[in-house]
């Protein structure tokens, strides 16, 4: 059992169990409230429901069972590995490949592929998410670092919840965006009319910032650069669909019709910058965009 010592700093006023999560950062808030309900953490030496308000000078004790073994099965699945070392492995996730495995879907997802070709990862975040400190979605590809043991998990998570790492992505998006550049700060969080969804929403959200930049425009589209600052659930997905110019291709946040047939969004996770956990160093990584993506682009550069 690790026990994680947290201070609640002035001004904050949030859920205890949305407090630990986003101060841990690796751990995920439905298991946070599975630990409270658990009895596994303590607020000034009392049990309380995840519900609690925190206070300014509140002491909270995180209890962390040892992770179990994992049992997720090792898969010879394609991984397109970019670069590794003692301490990370770095990816170039395909377009359609879910990141980790979820109750009812244990198969075919990167942890199984991981799990085969490298073997050892880190165990913070249980059994179903080995190594894994940020994600994309399925059908989003592009750059991703994989903890391969618990050091390099909580330096690189700590990176995160510091905003650290840079993010950058590239995308095409429906419509012609007229300034050159420019920052989305709004908020996000479920949409409460489908859970599935998320939103820019006021209430239940949380802070959610992209900036972006031109990189070309077409007759009825603009590709850009995209570099978050937070790792919001579909954040520029839902942040660009917000300001009216949908990612390409997306199927939830766009009417779903395009031109180009396509049935997965036009989203890629190009460059990822961070501090190497051991060297301390600067590390940048970067991986081109898809065939698919060339192709529209090459259509669009030919009319």
């Amino acid at each position: 059992m690790e026990t994680i010592e947290i201070y609640v700093d002035e001004g904050d006023n949030e859920r205890l169990d949305y407090y630990i999560a986003t101060e841990l950062n690796e751990v995920s808030r439905t298991y946070i409230q599975k630990l409270i309900k658990d009895g596994l953490v303590d607020v000034n030496g009392l049990k309380k429901k995840p519900s609690y308000l925190v206070k300014e000078g509140d002491r909270i004790l995180v209890n962390l069972p040892k992770p179990k073994k994992l049992e997720i099965v090792p898969e010879d699945l394609p991984l397109d590995i970019i670069y590794q070392d003692e301490d990370i492995v770095v990816v170039n996730k395909s377009q359609g490949m879910v990141v980790h495995p979820a109750p009812g879907n244990y198969t075919g997802t990167l942890v199984n592929a991981l799990l085969y070709h490298i073997g050892s990862l880190s165990s913070i975040n249980g059994i179903i998410r080995p190594g894994i400190v940020h994600r994309l979605d399925k059908d989003t590809s592009g750059i991703l670092i994989i903890a391969k043991n618990d050091f390099s998990h909580r330096s690189l998570s700590e990176q995160l919840k510091d905003r650290k790492v840079y993010r950058e992505y590239i995308s095409l998006v429906n419509g012609v965006i007229k300034d050159d550049k420019g920052t989305i700060n709004a908020p996000i969080g479920r949409n409460p009319n489908n859970r599935k969804m998320m939103k820019v929403i006021s209430s239940n959200s949380k802070e959610a910032i992209t900036h972006y930049e031109v990189i070309r425009r077409y007759d009825k589209y603009t590709l850009i650069k995209a570099v978050l600052e937070t790792g919001r659930t579909h954040q520029i997905r839902v942040h660009f669909s917000y300001m009216n110019h949908p990612v390409v291709g997306d199927p939830i946040y766009s009417s779903g019709k395009n031109e180009f047939n396509l049935d997965k969004q036009l989203l890629h996770a190009r460059k990822v910058g961070i501090i190497h956990p051991r060297s301390k160093k600067y590390m940048e990584f970067e991986c081109d965009i898809l065939n698919n993506f060339k192709e529209v682009l090459k259509k669009l550069d030919n009319r």
